[in-house]
Formats: structure tokens, C-alpha cells, sequence
């Protein structure tokens, strides 16, 4: 089995979890139970208003929802573990979860769906085809920009890069050296005191 095929398969089934999880929801609260319980207490030669019969049917869907709910988190992690793009996984997710989810209300709950909602469904998956390529497009423009150096820049005012010290409007050159005022005038006043000093002796 290749390397592609684990993680397609587990997202189909976390996908196809996720639309059973929904029915078996529904079923705990839905008034199709109600019916269910009574055939099947009329089967038992019970009487068809029951309440212990149907407690216990709607129970039991109460149990696979959180059963099946538990499973398509499982199979999603396990999923995004394999694959190496998180933003596929979740659009085979989501594809698998909205056809199946369609198909499971035709047969269970008779549900007709009109055309609106089939363009709607494509509309949403294609659109989270464009926004996952759109994502990798993205990360893959990062990852070759990590790690490059840009070229230093040219800074108005006369200051430059690379090494070069900086000259603020204020400093002034003396035999080629770049001198702050202040350091001038300390060389100034060094230089005074000497003069001084040798007309003393």
C-alpha cells in the first residue's frame, strides 16, 4: 500500500463517521424513533406506547452518536499524522462528510433534497479546494524565503551600510576620520593644555 492511501482512507472514514454520527443524533430526538418503538413493541407482543422500549432505542443511538463521534476524531488525527498537508485531509473530510451525510438523510428520513442544495455543497468544496491550494501556495513561498539575507539599503541623510560608520549632520571630517563635535572639541582642549604647558617651561 503506498504511502498516499492510508491517509485517504482514513479521512473518507472519519468523513463517513462524522455523517453517522449526525443520523444517530437525530435518531435520539427524532420522531421516526417513536414509530421504530412501536413496531418493535407490537413485535414483542408488548403494547405499542411503550415508554421502556423506546427509552431504550433512543438510548442506544444516543450511545453510537458518542461512539461514532469518538471514532471520526480518532481516524481524523490518525489521518492528519500521515498526511503531508493538513488542508487536504480536511477537504476529503468534509467532501466524504456532505455526500454521505445527503445519501444517509435520502434513505433514513425520506429527506429530498432540492438542486439549490447540491450547487451549494459543490460551491462549499470547491471552495475549500481553492483555499487549501491558496494555503500551500503560501507555505511553500515561506518556507524559500527562510533564511535568506536581503541586501542592505541605502539610508537618506548620508548614511550608508555594510560596515561603514555613520555621519550625522552635526559630525565633521578631520584627515579623512568621521569626528563627533564633542570629540573635537575634547582634542581642542587637550590641545590648548599642551600649548599651555610649553610656554610655562
Amino acid at each position: 500500500m503506498s504511502y498516499r492511501a492510508p491517509w485517504l482512507a482514513l479521512a473518507v472514514a472519519s468523513g463517513a463517521c462524522a455523517a453517522f454520527n449526525g443520523v444517530f443524533a437525530k435518531l435520539t430526538t427524532t420522531h421516526l424513533t417513536t414509530s421504530w418503538s412501536h413496531a418493535i413493541s407490537t413485535t414483542l407482543h408488548l403494547s405499542p406506547s411503550n415508554k421502556i422500549i423506546e427509552f431504550l432505542i433512543r438510548g442506544f443511538f444516543f450511545t453510537l452518536n458518542l461512539a461514532f463521534n469518538a471514532l471520526m476524531w480518532a481516524l481524523f488525527t490518525s489521518a492528519l499524522t500521515r498526511a503531508s498537508s493538513t488542508t487536504r485531509v480536511s477537504i476529503v473530510n468534509t467532501s466524504a462528510n456532505f455526500l454521505l451525510t445527503a445519501l444517509l438523510g435520502l434513505a433514513v428520513f425520506s429527506e429530498k433534497l432540492p438542486g439549490m442544495w447540491w450547487v451549494g455543497a459543490g460551491l462549499l468544496v470547491v471552495g475549500n479546494v481553492v483555499i487549501g491550494a491558496k494555503r500551500e501556495e503560501d507555505g511553500q513561498g515561506k518556507g524559500k524565503g527562510d533564511g535568506e539575507v536581503l541586501p542592505l539599503e541605502r539610508e537618506e541623510g548620508g548614511r550608508e551600510e555594510d560596515g561603514e560608520r555613520y555621519r550625522d549632520e552635526g559630525d565633521e571630517v578631520n584627515e579623512g576620520r568621521v569626528v563627533d563635535d564633542d570629540v573635537l572639541e575634547l582634542e581642542r582642549e587637550v590641545s590648548v593644555d599642551g600649548k599651555q604647558g610649553g610656554g610655562r617651561k
